[in-house]
């Protein structure tokens, strides 16, 4: 007899910041739309028994419990503490994960130097999508109610699509694809707009088909002149996520970098980064 397959849990890290706690609230919807468990992993020195559990692992664990419960969401919660970096913790559990996510600061293991590096670490080498969250108590997602995703000329774009319109349909969002392009002098010349037309054509051949199975989701598409953060810097109060490839390290580690981080912080913006390995 066939046995239905266990969903793959969504894995949050637990590290007793409240930056953690909020990506784990992020996540409950997650897990509840797959039907999967949420996952709370505290990377410790060493790994505790239930009797025996590192009094910080167990409090910090209570604590993004606490405020699971309160949401009222049907979600089952499990708690894993392990020994070592939490990097490597995470890697290591997103191989049955199908999501792990993290708070976008917090990572007090680490010098704040450090957490831009370690993050994009997780983002490139993780075996599922990252979700780097932010999102913070009395702003939310009030006004952000878009989801953009950053397309470009790789095989990952209709796995990037599929990963925003999900997320769309999930959190009542619009979706933008945007293409970057850099920017010219003349950037209302013939040649700035023929390229651009012969870019958003591209793109909305790949939409028509999503359109189509989610008339749902309003879908729209748009060439940038300049990157990614030039445009959430400009649409900060629209934008809650973006959807970006994991293929291009050197353009995630500048997204969660020094570079990066001010933009989104300011923006109030969470990544969701995948690769087309991911889906």
């Amino acid at each position: 007899m066939n046995e239905l397959a266990t969903p793959q849990a969504i894995v949050v890290g637990i590290d007793g910041s409240n930056a953690a706690v909020r990506a784990a609230l992020w996540a409950v919807d997650e897990a509840v739309s797959r039907d999967a468990p949420l996952r709370l992993l505290y990377a410790s020195e060493r790994a505790g028994t239930h009797e025996n559990e590192p009094a910080p692992a167990a409090a910090a664990i209570c604590h993004a419990v606490k405020a699971i419960e309160a949401t009222g969401k049907p979600v089952k919660v499990e708690s894993e503490i392990t020994a070592g970096p939490v990097i490597a913790s995470l890697i290591g559990a997103s191989a049955s994960a199908s999501m792990v996510c993290v708070g976008a600061v917090g990572l007090r293991h680490f010098r704040p130097d450090r957490v831009g590096s370690v993050t994009a670490a997780l983002a490139v080498s993780a075996r599922c999508p990252v979700g780097i969250i932010r999102s913070r108590e009395g702003r939310g997602h009030r006004g952000a109610n878009e989801i953009v995703v950053e397309l470009d000329a790789s095989p990952d774009n209709g796995v990037l699509l599929g990963a925003a319109i999900m997320e769309a349909r999930l959190r009542d969002a619009a979706v933008r694809a945007i293409v970057c392009r850099a920017a010219a002098n003349d950037q209302r010349g013939p040649a700035a707009v023929e390229c651009d037309r012969r870019s958003l054509a591209a793109v909305d051949r790949r939409l028509a088909r999503w359109k189509r199975r989610y008339p749902e989701v309003r879908v729209e598409s748009v060439a940038v002149h300049g990157g990614l953060l030039e445009y959430l810097a400009c649409h900060r109060e629209r934008v809650g996520l973006a959807v970006v490839s994991a293929r291009n390290r050197q353009h995630v580690s500048e997204l969660v970098g020094p570079a990066g981080g001010p933009v989104l912080h300011a923006a109030c913006c969470s990544l969701l980064i995948v690769n087309q390995q991911h889906l």
